[in-house]
């Protein structure tokens, strides 16, 4: 035990060096020499103390946690996996009794029967307590005459200002010409870029600069050492810290010296009585230096309002007090007339902005209805039989438009129709089938258009219109639909946004409940109950193959349906359900938008999603949106929901009164970039314009972050310069997945090729996996979207076969590598429990974090 050995004499010295202070804080404290015996009577139970506190304190901070197992183990002590706080204190009590030292012995050896040597001692404390007492009035007396001081100086600063920034005004003007004449200008980077090398631009240009606190955001080339949120770093240094130095230097030499001009001669007289010295200039320093680092930051903030060229010519005039002050109100006259002025051209371009604003925007986002149209609201649950009857009456209709949330429904409206003896076609942006002689179109919600006239339009799952990214797609189909009759199917929740929405219109509304009451399971839902009619939702692609692959290793046939499958594929899965030839459904929470299925019971296997930011606790809207697909009605008479966990808190959500929605998303319209192309012609000003434009109440605008970030990437190119704007931001507006570097790319070629008149490059398609099709399904998408946008519709028709053939294939891909999806540990590969919420093992779990408990030990 090396540490022990190295310790224990120093041990011994700091015990004695405190026995030595106890003795003389006793001895200083009395009127009369006490006896040693008497210091013994009062003190011994404290001198007995002194050494286990100096030994159990030195021994626990100083022996290393190594030396403490090894001591204790050799003790016959269990020391592996201890907690350290445990290890700690059983080393402190076997410390107790280590090689105790007798301070007591130790005391009386040194001064029992030295009484001569005793009474040294006590006159030697009381000499050094008169002495602190002596040093501690006198410190007062500092402490007072500093205060003293820096009430002068304050008071000094406070009736001299302007006398001192007249000094200051000069001194930085000078400065600031001679900067200007000898040093070089940097181009601008971020100072705490130091990787990027400065690159010198030349002489100063003082033109270029209107006031010094312009200037003084220049870099001068140099790297400084800064202190921030408790941290040392560095950076290029700018301006403003070189004249903060130098401005300080300069207060700290002259503001000391005035002060000290100014102090009466009873002060003085009265530090020379003190101190039996001369008060200096420098005592004056130190005693106001908070005063002066205060200071610095009032000039400097003044200076820094000067115009560069006000100070430049005044550089050029010896200091006078009569002329420079004179040249200081011109200035400031001057200075405050400009002011005003740049306030009158900034209040008449705020008010020429604001009048720009209404007539671009205006009354477009009124929330009231003002044509002759009469609407249908379909208030209700899920799988109430809503979309049904809307559609009945548009079949009835002489011509009908149906707008759905997903292209998926679309096509599921599309076949139905059709299949019933109405001619239909199909248009999606991806995809158009047109039927001959059709009159009725089902298409995406995205597709719809202002200047096409329906008898019947039906507009379905119209509770989206408060989608921050997608909403306002149903803003506008709902209040510039151009029909007859418009039939609104939504959520109970939206029925009041949507009369207020509408305004005065004539509407009619439907409301609907229920035939099958929806029944919550009270006890968790294990895997090994699964049943046929089954849904199990989850709210990941990954989490949905996992559990695919754990019900078909378990002997159950399961269809897929997640966000990233292609319609087709998703439509043969759900077909393979409908015919029982699978006996259970793994969905997203994509199978609560409309989709029709023979689902007996909702499990939700999870409670919690992740909504792009974070993860969260679904909300009751979403609950109700997916466990509605229980219980289809003419197949069971009541619809089962179980959850896997927290069962009283998710029926809770289920059974909830929903607040009704109170806001809608809204976006710009053809009118309104028609009317901003009156004064500009570029989607940059465009975006700006949008950011300031103030939401009307009851409304949020669509963030178009997506076609923002998209038109970030061709902002002054040719793709920008040779497009009209509506066309570019028709192109923006393509309905694909954004955040897939490969589309944004394939999307960025293809409009170099539309400009330059060339052939559209072919989409990128590979098919080495599972998750290579999916994109290439979406890729070839993309090339859809544009080639129908380019009515090349030829074209299309062959695209849109491979497409259909890479959705074959997805499907066959599912049923071959849906076994590479078991849910595994990602370190070590052991498979989980179909419910483990982690995606390691607690095995691996432990591992990994047991290093962190060893350093805590």
């Amino acid at each position: 035990m090396s540490k022990l050995i190295t310790i224990y004499p120093q041990a011994i010295e700091h015990t004695k060096l405190k026995v030595y202070q106890d003795i003389d804080y006793y001895l200083e404290t009395k009127a009369v020499l006490p006896s040693f015996a008497q210091y013994i009577s009062e003190r011994s139970h404290y001198i007995e103390q002194i050494w286990v506190n100096v030994w159990l304190n030195k021994s626990t901070n100083d022996v290393p946690k190594i030396e403490k197992k090894q001591f204790l183990s050799e003790k016959g002590y269990e020391v592996q996996g201890v907690d350290r706080k445990l290890i700690n204190k059983l080393f402190r009590d076997e410390m107790r009794e280590y090689q105790p030292f007798n301070t007591l012995n130790w005391v009386l050896e040194n001064f029992e029967g030295q009484d001569e040597e005793w009474a040294n001692r006590y006159e030697q404390a009381k000499q050094n307590y008169i002495k602190r007492q002596q040093e501690k009035r006198l410190e007062e007396t500092k402490l007072h005459l500093e205060k003293e001081i820096d009430k002068a100086a304050n008071i000094m600063i406070e009736e001299n200002y302007q006398l001192l920034y007249l000094y200051v005004r000069h001194f930085v003007a000078k400065q600031l010409a001679a900067d200007f004449k000898n040093n070089v200008k940097f181009k601008s980077v971020d100072t705490f870029a130091l990787e990027e090398k400065l690159e010198e631009e030349g002489a100063f240009n003082p033109v270029s600069f209107t006031t010094v606190a312009a200037f003084f955001d220049e870099l001068t080339g140099d790297i400084q050492k800064t202190l921030g949120w408790g941290r040392s770093y560095f950076e290029y240094e700018t301006y403003f810290y070189v004249y903060e130095g130098l401005i300080s230097d300069y207060l700290s030499e002259l503001i000391p010296q005035k002060v000290f001009e100014e102090l009466p001669i009873n002060f003085r007289n009265k530090f020379f009585d003190t101190f039996h010295e001369q008060l200096s200039v420098s005592f004056v320093k130190g005693s106001i230096d908070d005063l002066l680092y205060d200071i610095v930051g009032i000039f400097l903030e003044d200076i820094q309002e000067e115009y560069v060229s006000d100070l430049l010519r005044l550089a050029e005039i010896p200091f006078d007090v009569t002329i420079h002050q004179e040249m200081l109100d011109r200035n400031l006259e001057e200075r405050e007339r400009r002011h005003a002025e740049e306030q009158a051209e900034l209040q008449r371009k705020r008010e020429e902005e604001e009048r720009m604003m209404q007539d671009i925007f205006g009354e477009e986002y009124d929330p009231s209805s003002k044509r002759n149209v009469r609407y249908v609201l379909h208030i209700g649950e899920t799988n109430t039989g809503k979309t049904h009857h809307a559609l009945e009456r548009m079949k009835q209709a002489e011509s009908g438009l149906y707008l759905a949330p997903l292209r998926l429904l679309a096509l599921e409206v599309h076949d139905k129709l059709n299949a019933e003896g109405t001619p239909c076609s199909l248009k999606t942006g991806e995809e158009e089938k047109i039927v001959p002689n059709a009159k009725h179109i089902s298409c995406t919600v995205e597709m719809f258009h202002e200047k096409e006239y329906y008898h019947v339009v039906v507009i379905d799952e119209a509770q989206m219109i408060t989608d921050k990214d997608r909403g306002f797609s149903w803003y506008k189909a709902i209040t510039k639909a151009n029909a007859e009759e418009v039939h609104i199917i939504g959520s109970r929740n939206s029925k009041e946004m949507l009369l207020e929405l509408l305004g005065n219109a004539e509407i009619d509304i439907n409301e609907y409940t229920r035939d099958t009451p929806l029944e919550v399971e009270p006890k968790k839902f294990d895997i090994k109950h699964v049943k046929k009619g089954d849904a199990l939702i989850c709210f990941s692609r990954r989490r949905v193959l996992e559990m695919a692959s754990r019900l078909q290793n378990d002997g159950h046939s399961a269809s897929m349906i997640y966000g990233s499958m292609p319609p087709e594929t998703r439509k043969k899965q759900i077909e393979l359900f409908n015919k029982g030839k699978t006996k259970v459904i793994v969905a997203t929470d994509a199978i609560g938008m409309g989709l029709n299925l023979p689902i007996r019971r909702i499990v939700f296997l999870e409670n919690e999603k992740f909504d792009g930011t974070r993860r969260r606790l679904l909300t009751s809207q979403e609950v109700k949106q997916i466990a509605g697909r229980a219980g289809r009605k003419g197949i069971y008479d009541v619809g089962k929901v179980a959850f896997t966990n927290d069962v009283k808190k998710m029926r809770s959500l289920l059974m909830q009164e929903d607040r009704p929605v109170q806001t809608f998303a809204i976006a710009p319209t053809n009118s309104v970039f028609e009317r901003f192309q009156r004064y500009h012609h570029d989607l940059g000003t465009f975006f700006e314009l949008w950011e300031k434009f103030k939401s009307p109440k009851g409304t949020k605008k669509a963030s178009l972050t997506e076609e923002r970030s998209l038109y970030q990437r061709i902002a002054g190119t040719e793709i920008e310069a040779r497009l009209p704007l509506m066309d570019l931001y028709g192109f923006l507006h393509l309905p694909f997945s954004k955040n897939e570097g490969v589309l944004t790319r394939q999307w960025e070629e293809t409009m170099y090729a539309i400009i330059h008149h060339e052939e559209l490059p072919e989409p990128p398609v590979k098919e080495d996996s599972l998750e290579e099709l999916e994109l290439s399904y979406k890729a070839v998408g993309l090339h859809l979207l544009f080639l129908y946008r380019l009515e090349e519709r030829t074209e299309a028709i062959y695209w849109e076969r491979l497409r259909e053939g890479i959705s074959d294939k997805v499907q066959e891909r599912l049923k071959t590598d849906i076994k590479k999806f078991v849910k595994k540990c990602k370190n070590c590969g052991k498979k989980l429990p179909w419910d483990h919420p982690f995606p390691t093992c607690d095995a691996c779990y432990r591992t990994r974090f047991k290093k962190y408990w060893n350093e805590d030990e």
